[in-house]
């Protein structure tokens, strides 16, 4: 195809597809929303974005948790103090800098994060086989594209099987 014919379709495509990503994404939150109502219905969804940063990155200063999820540091503060309440994350600090405290998964908070994730996975199964005349081989590298462009690791990587605080208190190399 000529190099000016793309950028036509690419122009055509755009709009096109950026409507088709605001809706799918609306259908994506709710999946969200319902998965974690269904699980754990008194964290919400900024609690829960900040569960999976803990899944996904290991232990974080608060300051880091508030700048990945785009909130003031007073937000993520109070987010975290509520997740550490709730029992799904827990203050610590390193043994190597006594100033930093860092934020890390309880067994409770990644047993929810993967109770969650694994929902999210069979609502999304379901909907796939039921549209599954219309995906296209294309589409699954589009979203990877997407979601890289996007700045989100791949799903086989974002879980990097940090330990949990708990996991750490009971391993025997303590």
């Amino acid at each position: 195809m000529p190099k000016d014919a793309r950028a036509v379709d690419a122009a055509i495509a755009g709009p096109e597809a950026v409507e088709a990503l605001l809706t799918a994404s609306r259908a994506l939150v709710g999946i969200a929303a319902r998965s974690l109502a269904d699980i754990d219905p008194d964290v919400t969804l900024p609690q829960y974005r900040a569960l999976v940063v803990l899944a996904a990155r290991g232990p974080q200063r608060v300051a880091d948790i508030s700048a990945e999820l785009q909130v003031a540091p007073s937000t993520g503060t109070r987010m975290c103090d509520r997740l550490v309440r709730k029992g799904l994350a827990r203050r610590s600090r390193p043994t190597s800098d006594r100033r930093v405290v860092r934020l890390t998964l309880t067994a409770a908070g990644r047993r929810l994060v993967q109770q969650v994730t694994e929902s999210r996975r069979e609502q999304l199964s379901d909907i796939v086989a039921a549209t599954a005349e219309v995906w296209h081989p294309a589409v699954a590298p589009a979203l990877r594209a997407f979601a890289a462009a996007a700045g989100e690791p791949p799903e086989s990587e974002w879980w990097l099987g940090f330990p949990s605080v708990d996991e750490e208190l009971e391993s025997p190399d303590s």
